[in-house]
């Protein structure tokens, strides 16, 4: 069964199938990848401050989705550009990604305790070739860039070709400023499991115990893990230990030889571990998971959460079902309206907004202004404002998406004048205007996104938006009102546990994978 955020893939429920348990369970991940489709918290924040900064408080809605249907416009333009191999891409339109880490791919051939060791030419061996003699003669090297920093976990492992004499070999993390004649462990903000002993070396000369003795043949691994703060590490593809990460900053992949005849080779991922990284991800992630399922949360509050949702959006038929079904449990669930925080405010035109969204998604912008100039004067007496533009915008893209090219250019002549003059609409202009350069529109370079049903979807939710903000009864309560009807309570829920995890990160050193909640719940899904 197909669910999602709309009313037409909504009507498929039946009284006599679905208990109110199961209706909940299929709304919850459609609705929260919805809610979260385009934007990370930290930019929609950023967005609601700017307009309320320096714009008309009564604009602040349409101005809200200008800058949705902009964020969407240089999502697209990144996309295209790849398809194109462009490589000067505008810095704005970058930093709707997450920038790339380098990782380490060799050994640093530059930075290592020249004489003691020697890096082959495949920048990926090291030999320890003389007799060791004191303790500051080791050969150390690190990898040629830290560790990357932005993900749950980083790892790397060595293949001990050759024990030598005494098989004083150690592999860890170091950081940029370490001492490299020194095995890793034994200096300050270093850690190092050494084969000879199987001891754990953290910051000091004194091991402390840890693991096995490895030798010829054997690999050997050490990771990061960024989410738990520790450092693990792996022999033969079986975890040996974890120990407390204790040290900031970046570290650097660290191998020590340090006895005649040692030789190691490096795997930074190029090749296959032989330790089941992923496996291991899934299993850290499953453990996360299970704390979070262990928490229970009172029915009452997830239904009203995803009733209040439906409110917000119009989806009155959908609601109904919903209220329904709620009634088959034993006890009948209840809103929790004064128990959890809700108010009514999105039962306001209800029927109205349903009408209108149907209309809108169905490519009827004729019949929406209409029926908005009827029920709604207000929002539409000023010709020029967003939402006016965002409407004239959407018939112009309706007709070209059914061919009616000429049409498209007399009514863009006779609407679109106005909206020239002033600059902040100038861009979007210009993109619908775009789409007359292509045959086929779906296929216009970075304007093809202007034809997604995803379009109407803005529009129509902005229209939504700007009836809730007549409310009467928020009429006294202005900057709430304002702030309330851009989002439901599930999206408010959602945008303050991004922000929570992004304040977490910052705490780590930004440290850690980025929070992306759609990948999250896809993932949760699979």
């Amino acid at each position: 069964m197909c669910v999602r955020a709309s009313e037409d893939h909504f009507h498929c429920f039946e009284e006599s199938r679905y208990s109110y348990n199961n209706i909940l369970k299929l709304y919850q991940t459609p609705f929260l990848i919805y809610s979260f489709f385009f934007f990370s918290v930290s930019k929609t924040e950023k967005m609601v401050n700017d307009f309320e900064g320096g714009r008309e408080e009564k604009d602040i809605v349409g101005s809200y989705f200008l800058e949705l249907w902009r964020s969407k416009s240089k999502k697209a333009a990144v996309s295209y550009a790849k398809d194109v191999e462009m490589v000067n891409l505008d810095n704005e339109c970058e930093e709707l990604e997450e920038e790339e880490e380098p990782v380490p791919t060799e050994l640093d051939t530059l930075n290592s305790s020249g004489g003691f060791s020697i890096v082959l030419p495949n920048k990926l061996s090291v030999q320890y070739p003389t007799v060791n003699l004191h303790g500051h003669d080791v050969g150390v090297v690190q990898a040629n860039c830290p560790a990357p920093v932005k993900r749950l976990l980083y790892y790397f492992e060595i293949y001990v070709k050759n024990a030598g004499a005494k098989g004083q070999i150690a592999i860890g993390f170091t950081t940029e400023g370490f001492h490299m004649r020194r095995q890793p462990g034994w200096e300050a903000n270093s850690f190092g499991y050494h084969g000879d002993d199987g001891l754990l070396y953290r910051g000091h000369g004194k091991g402390e115990a840890f693991g096995p003795t490895y030798s010829t043949g054997d690999v050997v691994g050490g990771g990061i893990n960024y989410t738990s703060h520790e450092f693990f590490f792996t022999k033969n593809g079986q975890v040996v230990g974890t120990v407390e990460k204790d040290v900031k900053g970046r570290l650097y992949p660290t191998i020590a030889v340090h006895s005649q005849y040692e030789e190691v080779i490096v795997n930074f991922g190029k090749d296959p571990f032989i330790f089941d990284l992923k496996a291991y991800e899934a299993t850290l992630r499953a453990k996360q998971q299970a704390v979070i399922e262990r928490i229970l949360i009172p029915q009452a509050a997830g239904y009203g959460i995803i009733r209040s949702y439906l409110q917000h959006y119009g989806y009155e038929e959908t609601l109904n079902v919903l209220d329904e079904a709620s009634q088959t449990c034993i006890p009948p669930i209840t809103s929790g309206v004064h128990d959890n925080g809700f108010n009514e405010y999105g039962a306001y035109a209800l029927t109205h907004r349903k009408i209108l969204r149907k209309l809108i998604k169905d490519g009827q912008i004729d019949d929406a202004f209409a029926k908005l100039r009827e029920w709604y004067p207000e929002t539409v007496e000023d010709d020029t404002s967003a939402i006016c533009l965002m409407l004239q915008c959407q018939k112009f893209i309706e007709l070209v998406r059914v061919g009616h090219l000429e049409e498209a250019v007399e009514y863009g002549r006779s609407h679109f004048e106005k909206f020239y003059k002033l600059k902040e609409y100038e861009d979007l202009v210009k993109d619908c205007a775009g789409l007359l350069a292509y045959e086929d529109p779906k296929k216009s370079g970075g304007l093809g996104y202007l034809v997604e049903d995803s379009q109407r979807e803005n529009l129509a939710d902005a229209v939504n938006a700007m009836i809730l903000s007549t409310n009467p009864e928020e009429a006294n309560n202005n900057n709430n009102n304002k702030r309330s009807c851009l989002h439901s309570y599930l999206e408010r829920l959602l945008r303050q546990l991004t922000a929570c995890f992004l304040e977490k990160r910052l705490l780590n050193g930004n440290q850690g994978e980025a929070f992306h909640l759609p990948r999250v719940l896809l993932a949760k899904n699979n």
